[in-house]
C-alpha cells in the first residue's frame, strides 16, 4: 500500500490490510466468503463503506480479527465513512489519475448520452455498484469496468 495513502486510513483499515496480507487473501475471496461484492469489500478496507454488524462479524472470523476491535471502529451507530479525500486533484497515482483524464475527455459525452437517454438527472453514487472484470479482446488483457447506478432527475418544485 503506498505510504502517503496509509497513513490517511484510519488504523483498523490499516489492520484489515495487513490481515488481508496475511492470510495471501483478494478482495474478491473476502468477497466470496461474505457474500459481497469485490468492489464494495475494498470500500471498506479504505473507509468509503458502512459494514453492518454481520459483515463484521464474517470480517472477525475470516481475517482472525477481534470482532470487538471491529466493532469499536467501524461500529453501526459510532462509524460514518469519510467518502473521498483520500487524493489530490489531479491524482498523481497513475491509475486513478486514468479516471480523472476519462472524466476530462469523456464527461461532458456521457453527461450528453445520459441526459439523452433518460433526461434531466444524475446516476446516483448511493444506489450503485461497480464491477471490474479481466477479458481478452485482440490478442490483450483488458479492463472492463461497468458502472451501475439509480437515475435519479431533477425535481421541480
Amino acid at each position: 500500500m503506498n505510504p502517503a495513502l496509509k497513513s490517511k486510513l484510519p488504523l483498523m483499515c490499516q489492520t484489515l490490510f495487513e490481515a488481508k496480507a496475511a492470510k495471501k487473501l483478494t478482495f474478491a475471496d473476502i468477497g466470496k466468503k461474505i457474500n459481497k461484492d469485490e468492489v464494495w469489500v475494498a470500500a471498506v478496507f479504505y473507509g468509503q463503506a458502512k459494514p453492518d454488524e454481520s459483515d463484521l462479524k464474517e470480517l472477525s472470523i475470516l481475517l482472525d480479527i477481534r470482532e470487538n476491535y471491529l466493532t469499536n471502529d467501524f461500529g453501526t451507530k459510532t462509524y460514518f465513512p469519510d467518502r473521498g479525500g483520500l487524493f489530490q486533484v489531479p491524482p498523481t497515482d497513475p491509475v486513478i489519475y486514468r479516471f480523472y483524464e476519462i472524466l476530462q475527455v469523456y464527461g461532458y459525452p456521457l453527461k450528453a448520452v445520459i441526459h439523452e437517454k433518460f433526461g434531466d438527472g444524475i446516476m446516483s453514487a448511493i444506489d450503485f455498484t461497480a464491477k471490474v472484470d479481466k477479458i481478452k479482446k485482440d490478442d490483450h488483457e483488458k479492463v472492463k469496468i461497468t458502472f451501475e447506478g439509480k437515475f435519479l432527475p431533477y425535481r421541480k418544485w
